[in-house]
């Protein structure tokens, strides 16, 4: 008999369940099995007296055991998983749990180190069919468009966008690096002729950060697209692929999403809100209270960032703000300038930077010279290489996925990565 999914159970149906023992009441004449499968739970009724070959099975049955049952579903509006129950013919144990090392309460740490426990829950499933249907609406968005997928490498031979936050390790007979950024790559398959692509894939970044949005590797979705007159061009097809996710992940997953974890999926209006680096932090003083010295508002600190949820909610009732006009000295190299401004912005969502963009410098001398500016002129040879044989205006961005999905459901960095890397985590 072929396996049934718990959800696809309907009254009358001989069916073949397999799954997680979630529950076991075993009495003296009568015994009750909650078994939990990816779709959803069901209960196993048991009457000893009518089918005493399943008594043996039954008492060795653990929680959080994997067992196969057969059986018929029949209706009983006595039991309370969806009013229906399994009177099974055969139950098999495929593997005895031990008794469990976590508890609900257990520390985020110690839930780090049995992830595979943690995971045996509704919600946290949830957590990850919302993340499969996030990069599924993504993909296709951008496929729908003419867009073309690439798959960059990750080990490379020179640090991707500067000579910090990169990952060194030994490569044969010589030094190599882990890719911060499909930044470089990007930009080739531009000056290949490819005019629009995308990719998703791992990032890796050296940076010792402890905070509840920060990993050493997490998975980007990277855009890149060519003929663009000006970084405008980049947000406004940023904004409408954040209309399109958020709309199709409501659609799906709102009710559970609001249900599990107490969050409102919110579909924003466009445009989004937009506002230069100076003229925000102005916003933010005069409304807040916020005063940081000149040579600091180059950027956005992570208290501005905060902050800038405030504004934009009160100011337009919104959950995004587009901040442009940042120093070129907090920018990387490779960014268009126009009167010495990088031609860029970062996204804000809920107070979280989600998405830094950009038209990028594409005429050889100008991005040459931009390079040697910061100190990088031999160790970016290979990318300016790129640009000496004709390339299209073009710009992009980058967006997280991890962050992403835990900006949809309010929780945590490594509550939403299947597993969690950082400067003091490399297992499981």
């Amino acid at each position: 008999m072929k396996r049934t999914y718990i959800s696809n159970i309907c009254d009358g149906d001989n069916c073949k369940v397999q799954g997680f023992v979630e529950n076991i009441r075993n009495k003296h004449t009568m015994a009750f099995i909650v078994v939990r499968d990816i779709t959803g739970k069901i209960q196993i009724t048991v009457n000893k007296t009518e089918s005493p070959e399943l008594v043996e099975t039954i008492n060795k049955i653990t929680l959080e055991s994997f067992i196969t049952v057969e059986g018929k579903a029949v209706k009983n509006d006595y039991v309370k998983l969806n009013k229906i129950e399994i009177l099974p013919v055969s139950i098999s144990i495929d593997s005895i749990a031990e008794p469990l090392p976590i508890q609900p309460d257990a520390s985020i740490d110690l839930k780090m180190d049995y992830r595979w426990l943690e995971l045996r829950n509704r919600k946290n499933q949830l957590i990850f069919q919302v993340q499969t249907y996030i990069t599924k609406v993504m993909r296709d968005f951008f496929l729908e468009r003419n867009f073309l997928e690439i798959h960059s490498p990750k080990l490379i031979g020179a640090a991707s966008e500067s000579g910090s936050d990169v990952f060194e390790l030994k490569y044969f007979d010589r030094k190599a690096f882990l890719s911060q950024s499909p930044q470089f790559y990007k930009q080739m398959a531009m000056a290949s002729g490819f005019e629009r692509i995308f990719e998703i894939g791992p990032v890796f970044r050296a940076e010792k950060s402890y905070t509840n949005k920060h990993t050493t590797e997490f998975t980007g979705f990277d855009v890149e697209m060519s003929c663009i007159e000006s970084f405008n061009d980049i947000m406004d097809i940023e904004q409408e692929l954040i209309v399109e996710v958020i709309k199709k992940v409501k659609e799906k997953f709102g009710d559970e999403i609001q249900e599990l974890f107490n969050q409102e999926v919110i579909v924003p209006t466009v445009p989004f809100p937009t506002i230069s680096l100076k003229d925000l932090y102005k916003e933010l003083e005069e409304k807040y209270n916020y005063v940081l010295p000149d040579s600091e508002k180059g950027d956005l600190t992570t208290e501005a960032e905060k902050l800038s949820y405030k504004y934009v909610k009160e100011t337009y009732n919104h959950e995004f703000l587009f901040v442009t006009n940042f120093s070129k000295d907090k920018r990387p190299f490779y960014h268009m300038r126009k009167d010495d401004i990088p031609q860029g912005y970062d996204l804000i969502w809920k107070g979280v930077e989600i998405t830094t963009g950009s038209q990028r410098e594409h005429r050889y001398d100008i991005l040459k010279q931009q390079a040697e500016e910061k100190g990088l002129g031999e160790d970016v040879k290979f990318y300016t290489e790129f640009f000496r044989y004709g390339c299209p205006p073009h710009g992009g961005f980058g967006i997280g996925i991890d962050r992403l999905t835990m900006l949809f459901l309010g929780i945590g960095i490594k509550d939403v990565m299947f597993i969690f890397r950082g400067p003091n985590r490399l297992n499981p």
